[in-house]
């Protein structure tokens, strides 16, 4: 039997690698045109809640990319509390595998990927969504993946206005404190959600929610918008996605996977289905749809997280590594 060897990076050595924003929606982009030409595969999405007194469950993400040559699967735990341990609420771990023999490659630190991919999917999702020139963001949540919605959106954008928002005063004042400090612009905190999203041009909810609660209001959405909502609990109202123009959704397959997401409320009631979306966003990036089309249309994206992303960047991270010589090799078999 032949050696195999799996290649290890842990958060110092993904740290290192240190991916430019180009860099990452470079790779996430690649991935969404390979999806739209049906050169990648994604199975919807599994939980995992091991006791419902830790506050917390496990996603399991699985893809494979054609022209990457890998299949993956990421295990993320999504716990709320863990903040109170000086943890993030995310850790993952993502495992790329040979498709063609199933032996594995390579085991990757995938907090800081998840984080980031969620916040190149939310900036892609406007290169294509969003109105011509955008000037205000309106923000609420300051979870990991945040600072990356907010960073990428700003690196293709260059807002005028910044607000944010979070459930926790300390929170959401060390959010944008660390915002200001990498964009080098202000970023306005507001203590409550209107100030924060009414009449933004881009509005984006990642809250950490401990169970579904109806507090975006669809009246603070201006006819134009470009809207993101995709915390884990909704914080939509039943009416939310009333009147807007197009709905569009990372991967329809994984509408219906699980209990949890934004719009679980409008597809519980039958007022969201299979066929309310207008497309797919990988079918907007490889051209297969156009995306937005007028400054009049009001559009939601609603991303749940694809694992062809993740397989993307840890793909990126692991070339650079190599390049770095900070591959770790652990041996798996030998016989």
């Amino acid at each position: 039997m032949a050696r195999i060897e799996i290649e290890y990076l842990g958060q110092p050595e993904v740290d290192q690698v240190a991916l430019s924003n180009d860099d990452i929606l470079s790779a996430v982009e690649q991935t969404l045109i390979a999806a739209g030409q049906n050169k990648t595969v994604i199975e919807p999405r599994m939980h995992l809640t091991p006791d419902p007194a830790f506050n917390g469950h496990f996603n399991v993400l699985r893809g494979y990319v054609e022209p990457l040559g890998y299949a993956g699967v990421k295990v993320v735990g999504d716990y709320v509390d863990n903040y109170k341990q000086g943890l993030p609420s995310e850790l993952a771990l993502l495992n790329l595998f040979c498709p063609r023999t199933g032996a594995p490659r390579a085991v990757i630190d995938a907090a800081g990927i998840t984080d980031m991919r969620t916040g190149a999917l939310t900036a892609l999702g406007a290169k294509w969504l969003a109105p011509k020139n955008p000037k205000v963001l309106g923000h609420v949540g300051a979870r990991g993946t945040s600072y990356w919605n907010v960073r990428l959106l700003d690196h293709l954008f260059d807002f005028d206005e910044i607000r944010v928002h979070s459930r926790r005063p300390e929170s959401r004042e060390a959010f944008a404190q660390r915002l200001r400090e990498d964009l080098g612009k202000d970023v306005i905190v507001t203590t409550d959600w209107q100030s924060c999203l009414e009449k933004a041009d881009i509005l984006v909810e990642a809250t950490r929610l401990n169970a579904p609660t109806p507090i975006f209001d669809r009246s603070w959405v201006r006819k134009g918008a470009y809207v993101v909502p995709y915390g884990t609990m909704s914080t939509l109202p039943i009416n939310f996605t009333d009147g807007f123009d197009k709905l569009v959704m990372d991967d329809l397959g994984q509408m219906r996977a699980g209990h949890l997401g934004a719009l679980r409320p409008q597809i519980d009631a039958g007022i969201v289905s299979e066929t309310s979306f207008y497309a797919e966003i990988g079918e907007i990036a490889a051209g297969l749809k156009p995306g937005r089309e007028s400054d009049e249309e009001t559009i939601l994206f609603w991303h749940r997280g694809m694992s062809t992303s993740d397989i993307a960047l840890g793909s990126k991270i692991l070339e650079r590594a190599r390049d770095l010589g900070i591959v770790q090799n652990l041996l798996y078999r030998d016989a």
